[in-house]
């Protein structure tokens, strides 16, 4: 078989979500593949959406149900054990893409020799194939024949795994599967995927819709999600000792540990959870100055970080107690100024 797509699914029946995402993928126009829906134990109709799909359209979509609640990457590794295709794509059951976006990438992955291969996508919060806002997943100059410099980009700047395709002895014939039990295990595997690769080719046209809504992953900040990106970080670097690229991309790893692991997570729960934790805070601090000590002299790190951000971070890092203070009376003021202003564009 040519191609095996998996879709985790998780309560996304509301609002036609789930069909939406269905009905991109049994109207490929590509030929020879396999659709592997997994519900990964929905206590909505998701399953019973998928069970349909699977009486109308037997040949290609197949419906496996998780009695556990394995989150994405638990649900994902249901789909991979299964999935029998010489490529291999994922997509989340809340996006869609384009009639030809397989055939598309897979014909690039075969014309050129190239075992992943992936393209731009749309960031849209309505249901429609209008194109919305653009973001370029990956970069021009990190196409052809990988080399150490590629490679190093591909660390920094890898991009979304559900907008691109593998070959399956990238992901599927190696013993590594994601991590259950948590969010972000993209984040978690993405760099194996990537150095395992010989070849990438990329489409530079938007072929995959992002859906943006309230309940999605990235909207949602709670402590968990928090840690579940910690713990992405954490097999992150554990997935680079245990196959051996650690120390020849010491410098792009410790970038993205930092921002993964500590910099997105120290501002994400910082704006969003509440009551703020002084111990969550300051264990976040400690684990990171014990994991890269040197962070903070990082060349991408000094480059490609915010400089209020970087200001924070060193308040951060000598006292816990005076971050959050500041912090705190910092966005209370600027939350002052900005509903005086609305105030005063309304009285005018």
């Amino acid at each position: 078989m040519k191609l095996s797509i998996i879709v985790p699914v998780y309560n996304m029946a509301s609002d036609g979500k789930l069909q939406y995402c269905l009905e991109s993928l049994v109207h490929q126009t590509i030929k020879d593949y396999e659709i592997i829906a997994v519900d990964d134990c929905s206590t909505d109709s998701s399953m019973e959406i998928l069970a349909d799909y699977a009486r109308k359209y037997p040949e290609k979509f197949h419906a496996v149900h998780s009695e556990v609640n394995r989150k994405q990457g638990g649900a994902k590794n249901i789909g991979m054990d299964r999935a029998v295709g010489e490529w291999i794509g994922f997509i989340d059951s809340d996006d869609w893409i384009t009639p030809d976006f397989y055939e598309r990438l897979i014909r690039r992955g075969e014309e050129t020799g190239a075992d992943m291969v992936g393209c731009d996508y749309h960031l849209t919060d309505k249901h429609s194939m209008e194109i919305g806002q653009i973001v370029h997943n990956n970069k021009k100059e990190q196409t052809g024949i990988l080399d150490e410099e590629k490679y190093k980009s591909l660390i920094l700047d890898g991009g979304s795994l559900v907008v691109k395709v593998y070959r399956r002895e990238i992901v599927i014939d190696h013993p590594g599967r994601f991590p259950e039990g948590i969010f972000y295990e993209d984040n978690a595997l993405g760099n194996s995927w990537m150095l395992r690769a010989k070849h990438f080719e990329y489409i530079e046209e938007p072929l995959y819709y992002y859906y943006q809504h309230a309940v999605s992953t990235v909207h949602t900040i709670t402590q968990r999600r928090c840690e579940d990106r910690m713990e992405a970080g954490r097999i992150m670097l554990q997935e680079a000792k245990q196959y051996q690229y650690l120390e020849k991309y010491r410098t792009e790893l410790e970038f993205s540990f930092a921002v993964l692991f500590y910099v997105n997570t120290l501002f994400t729960y910082m704006q969003g959870v509440r009551p703020v934790k002084y111990g969550f805070v300051k264990r976040l601090g400690s684990e990171m100055k014990q994991t890269f000590p040197g962070f903070e002299k990082n060349p991408y790190y000094c480059q490609r970080v915010h400089e209020e951000e970087k200001k924070l971070v060193r308040m951060q890092m000598r006292s816990t107690f005076l971050f959050i203070l500041y912090y705190k009376l910092l966005w209370a003021y600027r939350n002052f100024r900005k509903k005086r202003k609305q105030e005063a564009d309304g009285a005018a």
